[in-house]
């Protein structure tokens, strides 16, 4: 089931951030460079600017970056992702926040405000199957 996983990643910039260290972080630590990332910009509820960058990747390149992303988090966030994967699943979608601030200091932390929204999607044909889908993905890096 791993082969055929897609992994999208969202992150909010506003105009107060720096978009190149947000890149530079994405690059250190995941792999992922600026040409991954397409980029939106739209106007938040004060008029001020907001940059929306989205990656997508599939197959193997999706696979290598779940590696990446999973050799970067200890064990005990690994084993917290595992125990919430009814709650952080819907159709087929596991849904992950990191820290943005965090991942600029080169640390992944799992967290809900401010962050990097992280969608790993894997075919799941059978809702019971969700738990053991998503368990096996989660044990690729060890």
């Amino acid at each position: 089931m791993i082969d055929k996983i897609q992994v999208t990643i969202d992150v909010i910039i506003h105009a107060t951030e720096d978009i190149s260290k947000i890149y530079q972080s994405f690059k250190e630590l995941l792999d992922l460079k600026e040409e991954n990332f397409t980029i939106h910009e739209t106007v938040g509820h004060f008029d001020n600017p907001i940059i929306i960058l989205n990656a997508k990747m599939v197959k193997k390149e999706a696979q290598n970056f779940m590696k990446k992303l999973l050799g970067l988090l200890s064990i005990e966030q690994i084993n917290q992702l595992i125990e919430e994967i009814e709650e952080r699943t819907v159709d087929s979608r596991f849904h992950m926040r990191l820290d943005k601030q965090e991942l600029i200091k080169g640390n992944l932390v799992l967290k809900e405000k401010d962050t990097i929204k992280i969608k790993i999607y894997a075919p799941i044909y059978n809702k019971k199957n969700t738990v053991k889908i998503f368990t096996e993905i989660f044990q690729i890096a060890n």
